[in-house]
């Protein structure tokens, strides 16, 4: 089933303000909050409230949804909502109405790990020929000395006389929409309904350590600038038997020398002199694939002009064949001449004329051959 848009999910208008959201945000979710409404569907509405809100609250997450809609924040290029479940819905929840409200689940259960990032940088030809790449990364994982309960070998956690081991303290909360039992963390096992009494020598009863990794990070022929590779499972490890987090390899592409991309086109600035431009010429000239080929230049070609190699510009990203490759025309007017180039301009120039011409509109110049040429 197709998801629904997420401003008309909130009801509210593309250009509505974060006030705006959020205001709509509690309407709705007291509405259709299970605690509150016991219809069939009214969680999964619920659920469908809060992460319409989550993106759009986000100015990152937003702007990748209005540009690319559902796809922009979900699937293969960044983190989506494939995790997306009930204790993300109650965070959320908990910014209006308070700690813990309305949580389901025992916050000393299974937890998925956090999402970690890693900014990499790499040179264009890297961009346009993908490859493998080493990152190192500094991240949280399972104590192996006691195996992630937190205790020194050979202790025993016990249970935590404050919460009773449920990790949760509960109190009753009058609001507008009646009474409602608020839930927190207990401040005294952190959630854990366990303490420590011996903690471990090497972890210091966190039951995670920090540790240095090396991970191997494969990119796709193509990519650009803020392209997202999912590594799954490599973010910080997950608590009480949750899942980890993924790891996620955000590009940075280097400028190149003398290329300049455009999407999937790439631009290349060619200097010639005024008689190649008059009489035209073969030139060879290099292309992002690291070779050569040979470029023609027309009689009478002007300065601006665009002259388009089809199939020659990068790898479109998980899809089949190339942009183009563009290549920008400067015809260079040389300006000390020798004698003899002297000499033999002033002979050329009765034949060329005296009179200066302005160009027709339908001719254009240089910005509006590259718009042509761009398809713009």
């Amino acid at each position: 089933m197709a998801k629904r848009d997420y401003y008309d999910v909130l009801g509210v208008q593309k250009n509505a303000t974060k006030s705006d959201m959020k205001k709509a945000f509690r309407r709705l979710a007291q509405q259709y909050h299970p605690d509150v409404n016991k219809d069939q569907g009214a969680e999964d509405k619920f659920k469908e409230v809060a992460e319409a809100y989550e993106v759009l609250s986000d100015d990152e997450k937003r702007a990748a949804y209005d540009r690319f809609g559902h796809a922009g924040v979900s699937g293969a290029g960044g983190p989506g909502f494939q995790d997306f479940d009930f204790g993300n819905v109650a965070d959320i929840f908990e910014e209006f109405f308070g700690a813990g409200f309305g949580r389901k689940r025992r916050r000393g259960g299974p937890r998925r790990g956090a999402d970690l990032r890693y900014d990499l940088s790499i040179s264009f030809e890297d961009a346009f020929s993908g490859g493998e790449h080493e990152i190192e990364i500094r991240r949280s994982e399972i104590c192996t000395h006691c195996t992630g309960s937190g205790a020194e070998p050979g202790t025993k956690t016990t249970r935590c006389e404050h919460c009773n081991g449920s990790g949760e303290v509960r109190r009753v909360q009058q609001s507008i929409l009646g009474s409602f039992v608020n839930v927190t963390t207990c401040p005294i096992c952190n959630g854990n309904g366990e303490v420590i009494p011996t903690p471990c020598h090497e972890c210091n009863g966190r039951k995670q350590v920090q540790k240095t990794r090396r991970l191997k990070v494969r990119v796709p022929p193509g990519v650009d600038n803020d392209t997202q590779i999912r590594l799954t499972g490599e973010g910080e490890p997950g608590l009480a038997g949750g899942p980890p987090g993924n790891l996620y390899v955000v590009l940075h592409v280097k400028r190149h020398e003398f290329f300049q991309r455009q999407g999937n086109d790439v631009l290349i600035d060619l200097e010639i002199n005024v008689s190649q431009a008059a009489l035209g010429d073969e030139i060879m000239i290099p292309i992002p694939d690291g070779s050569e080929t040979t470029l023609h230049i027309p009689p009478g070609t002007q300065s601006g002009k665009v002259i388009r190699l089809s199939n020659m510009g990068m790898p479109r990203l998980q899809r089949n064949g190339r942009g183009d490759l563009l290549v920008v025309v400067q015809v260079a007017i040389p300006q000390k001449l020798t004698e003899a180039q002297r000499r033999l301009f002033q002979e050329l120039a009765p034949t060329l004329g005296q009179k200066a011409v302005i160009p027709q509109p339908e001719k254009g110049g240089f910005f509006t051959q590259l718009k042509d040429a761009l398809g713009l």
